[in-house]
């Protein structure tokens, strides 16, 4: 609310950095948004935020220095503090090393459960319907042209299998499709 008050734009998301730009994760929930991003922290790539994706026009303003984990991925991955019962489920915390305060948008990266690792662009107008469908607030958008601007930047769907024996060959990959 804090963000829309001040005409940012927000959305549940996480963000990497990539090139110097930083790349928003998309996913519906249960997508393995946070567990992907831990997975990127451990192998040495600098995360923004991993919840709530704060945007001034087309720069990323850095998140809490931290990621929630739930049990399952706290164990597969070997990381995280147990926080106890957050919500509704018990949680592990990661903490993360510090970035920038603010960096560039890259693009968008929409997390998607597949039998296959691939990195596809993400066309037309699914790119601003994706968009939508995970900002932060249903409010109306503080900057509608924005919504615009974000869609045009580099959209790609990443799938990956849901198994955690391909985390390493699903990073790798999608470094490769950004480079």
């Amino acid at each position: 609310m804090f963000a829309h008050w001040h005409h940012r734009e927000t959305f549940h998301a996480g963000a990497f950095v990539a090139g110097d730009k930083v790349w928003g994760v998309l996913g519906e929930r249960e997508a393995g948004k946070s567990s992907f991003l831990a997975s990127l922290a451990l192998a040495g790539i600098p995360v923004v935020c991993d919840d709530i994706l704060v945007l001034d026009d087309l720069t990323a303003l850095a998140g809490p220095r931290s990621i929630d984990l739930r049990a399952d991925a706290a164990q597969q991955l070997a990381v995280g503090e147990p926080l106890g019962i957050v919500g509704t489920r018990e949680r592990w915390r990661v903490m993360l090393d510090s970035v920038p305060p603010e960096l560039p948008m890259g693009g968008w990266i929409s997390l998607r459960w597949d039998d296959r690792t691939e990195a596809s662009p993400v066309r037309g107008s699914d790119r601003l319907r994706e968009l939508g469908a995970h900002r932060g607030l249903t409010l109306y958008p503080p900057k509608p042209d924005a919504l615009i601007e974000l869609s045009a930047l580099p959209f790609m769907a990443l799938r990956r299998p849901r198994r955690w024996d391909s985390g390493a060959d699903v990073v790798k990959r999608m470094l490769d499709a950004l480079s």
